[in-house]
């Protein structure tokens, strides 16, 4: 997969993007072994769940058709796709946060998607800027890729 290095105003909703290689997200993907209702997908044969099983396959396979790999810039200057932003919030705590895809997306781990309101929030913005957090005040610390 070519790498892509890409501004906010070239991103298209068609396209899924993705800031690491190989994409973990859906590479490794494989549907559940039981349904929502606890049944055994072997042992589900029936019209309907064949048919969900095959809308996933189509869904997944889109997806990772679709992936292209955003590389981050090596030294950023201004927070965005695939750059990790360090803040300090007003308690004095700090928190680091990187814009990835939305299927690698996982807020517990730090990794918030570009779309998400939070990413919003950050998108453009240096070093020694302050932006909310919560009902606090954060202030970029540090920018990597």
């Amino acid at each position: 997969m070519a790498a892509l290095m890409l501004t906010m105003s070239s991103f298209t909703s068609d396209i899924l993007y993705v800031a690491s290689e190989p994409w973990a997200p859906i590479q490794g993907r494989t549907l559940p072994a039981e349904d929502k209702d606890g049944n055994s997908a072997a042992s589900t044969t029936t019209a309907a769940a064949l048919a969900r099983i095959a809308r996933d396959l189509r869904y997944f396979q889109a997806r990772k058709d679709s992936a292209r790999l955003v590389k981050a810039a090596p030294h950023p200057g201004q927070v965005r796709f695939g750059a990790r932003a360090s803040l300090r919030i007003a308690d004095g705590s700090e928190r680091s946060f990187q814009l990835v895809g939305e299927d690698e997306a996982d807020p517990a781990a730090g990794l918030i998607s570009y779309v998400s309101p939070r990413a919003g929030m950050l998108m453009g913005k240096s070093v020694g800027d302050k932006v909310s957090f919560g009902a606090q005040t954060a202030e970029i610390i540090a920018l990597t890729s």
